[in-house]
Order: structure tokens, then C-alpha cells, then sequence
């Protein structure tokens, strides 16, 4: 069974092709990414309608190319597979409709899947695939949860961000900072040149005991500081500018760490899952290796270039899916887009 996948909730058109013969993880033939940061750039943000013209312009070419990369034709597809929700609507029209067109005009089913749950499950295709059950920290856009997952669609939420998501607080904070579209990992570029403990910034719901997530105050933290800054004589420095970055990063990264941990010492489990752009952070990744091998705790990552919103993650859901529950696929032509769509509305085997 191949599953071709379609990406396009926001900014990235992402086409991939898996192979899911028989019961084991399925096998990725080929994938290919094109980014829109380029275009946004100008805009200092994603502009939705330039998003959603770009992506038509960009599926069918992606598609024509992993279908040559893996030697394969269209019709060698036996399941065309689309990002659902959540995202923006228009951009998600694109995926959805060029999957269900594909659908038709080969005769093949179509299977609408959640953006989050391929971000969720994308660890599986890394050289070091996770096992069930799990704990994962899905970091992804605005996006910030801790889940307990036992198989897949079957998730229990255990704590979310009740403001700001992480890469939220990324974003906002470069954008405070001067630094340019995409804001989060220009900040941590910048945060190698600084000092983390150059300010002391705020650690929202910390020491809570619960495993919910609060950002908003950094950022309000942050601004605070550019400001005051930015009225001395002189101005802000680049070195005040990197020790500022650095400590912002420190204080998301701390956090997510802790956050994580108690999330393990709740549940009893000893394996970690970190899912989402924010997750390939160099200085999070460590932090959480550091602590996680202390505690004896397995911890895994997408592979980096997986992180980000990609037709692999949706291919692979997919695929995982039809694994457990054939009875997901739909035939007709029709389809349906979710821009918003919580995650928790996916247990059961049927759910989508």
C-alpha cells in the first residue's frame, strides 16, 4: 500500500510517498519540500492569499517530482492522503483539492489527515523510531501540548498553553528584537552569541505542579526590556541583543524541560517523544537529552529536516491509520477542510 501525502496547512508545500506493505513502520520513498519563507519575508509574516496561490503553483510539480525521485507513476498510488486541519483555510483548500481530484481521476480513496497527529507520529520515520505508550511535547507553531499517547488515535491530553505557544513566544520575541521573518531560529542563531543569564526573565507557571504552559508574560517581559534598552544612550547593542535572545531561549527552553518531566513523573512512562518545528532547537534538545538520560528516560526526535511541515508527517499518519482501520478511507470526490480542529476530537481508530 503506497499513500501519497499533500501538506499544505500554511506556508510549506510538502509532498511525500510511503510504502505501508504489511504491519511494520511504514517505509518513505520519497519526499520533497518547498518553502514559502522567501515570498513572506517582505510581509514580515505569512499572508495567507499569497500562501494559498503559492501552493497551487507548487503541489503538481512536487508531486511529478518524488513520484520520479521514488521511480514510480501515479498510477502506483493506492491511497492519496491530504492535511485536513487545522490551518489556514484557504491554503488547506489547495491540499484538499488537488488530493481529492487525484482521488477521482485514478480511482483511488482519499484520506483527509490531522496537521498535528503527523507532526505527533513523525519521530516513527527517524532512524530511532519510538515505541508505544508515550509521553510527547508537541511544539509546533501555535501549538504547545504535552500528550499521553498509547497507540495511534489514542491521545489523552495532559497540558497545553493557555496563551502563547513556544514558537509563539519565539516568534514574537525575534520580532521584538529587530530580527527578521521567520523570527525563531534567527533568535537562536543569535542566542550562540549571548549569555542566558544575562537577564533574568520570567519562568510562567514553572513551579504550578501542573503541566500547563504560559508565555504571554515573557513576551510582555521581553518588550519590557527592548524598551528600556532601547532609551539608554546609544541604544540597544548587538551584544545586549544577544545576551537578550539568549535568555529568552533559556527561559522557554527551561519551561518545556520541566514541563516534560513532570509530565514523565506523572504518568510513570520512560519514553519522550518531541514533535514540532520548535523541536529541532539545539539548546532544547540538549537540555532535554541531559535530563532525560539522568532518568534513564528514552527520548526521541523527528529527524531535523522532518521538524518542519512536510508531506512525510501526513503520508506517514496516513499510513499508520490504515494500518489499524481501513474503514478511514472516503471515495467520491468530495472533502472537507478544518482550519480549526483540536486534537483531542481524535481518539477512536474511526475518528477521521
Amino acid at each position: 500500500m503506497r499513500v501519497l501525502g499533500i501538506e499544505s496547512s500554511c506556508d510549506e508545500t510538502g509532498v511525500a510517498l510511503v510504502d505501508a506493505s504489511g504491519d511494520g513502520v511504514p517505509a518513505l520513498l520519497a519526499h520533497a519540500l518547498h518553502s514559502q519563507i522567501s515570498m513572506h519575508q517582505a510581509y514580515g509574516g505569512v499572508v495567507p492569499e499569497l500562501a494559498s496561490r503559492d501552493h497551487i503553483r507548487r503541489v503538481l510539480p512536487l508531486t511529478r517530482e518524488v513520484l520520479a525521485s521514488a521511480g514510480l507513476s501515479l498510477a502506483d498510488i493506492d491511497v492519496v492522503a491530504y492535511t485536513q486541519g487545522p490551518g489556514l483555510a484557504g491554503a488547506l483548500l489547495v491540499g484538499a483539492g488537488v488530493a481529492a481530484s487525484l482521488g477521482a481521476a485514478l480511482d483511488r480513496p482519499v484520506m483527509g489527515v490531522h496537521h498535528l497527529e503527523g507532526h505527533l507520529l513523525s519521530p516513527f520515520l527517524s532512524e530511532d523510531p519510538p515505541e508505544f505508550p508515550f509521553v510527547a511535547l508537541l511544539v509546533s507553531g501555535g501549538h504547545t501540548q504535552l500528550m499521553r499517547v498509547d497507540d495511534v488515535g489514542s491521545y489523552e491530553l495532559l497540558g497545553e498553553t493557555i496563551d502563547d505557544a513556544a514558537g509563539e513566544a519565539f516568534d514574537k520575541s525575534a520580532k521584538l528584537l529587530g530580527l527578521p521573518y521567520p523570527g525563531g531560529p534567527h533568535l537562536s542563531k543569535l542566542a550562540e552569541q549571548g549569555d542566558p543569564e544575562a537577564f533574568a526573565l520570567p519562568r510562567p507557571l514553572l513551579h504550578s505542579g501542573k503541566p500547563d504552559f504560559s508565555f504571554a508574560g515573557l513576551k510582555t517581559a521581553v518588550l519590557t526590556q527592548v524598551r528600556k534598552l532601547e532609551a539608554q544612550p546609544g541604544g540597544i547593542t548587538e551584544a545586549q541583543r544577544a545576551d537578550l535572545a539568549a535568555s529568552t531561549q533559556a527561559a522557554i527552553v527551561e519551561v518545556l524541560v520541566k514541563k516534560a518531566l513532570l509530565a514523565l513523573k506523572d504518568t510513570g512512562l520512560k519514553r519522550l517523544v518531541v514533535a514540532g518545528g520548535v523541536g529541532a532547537n539545539k539548546r532544547l534538545r540538549e537540555q532535554l537529552n541531559a535530563a532525560c538520560d539522568k532518568r534513564r528516560v528514552r527520548v526521541h526526535y523527528p529527524e531535523l529536516h522532518l521538524c518542519t511541515d512536510n508531506g512525510a508527517m501526513i503520508a506517514l499518519a496516513a499510513a499508520l491509520r490504515l494500518q489499524r482501520d481501513m474503514a478511514a478511507l472516503t471515495r467520491g470526490g468530495g472533502f472537507e477542510v478544518r482550519p480549526r480542529w483540536d486534537l483531542s476530537q481524535l481518539n477512536g481508530p474511526a475518528a477521521l
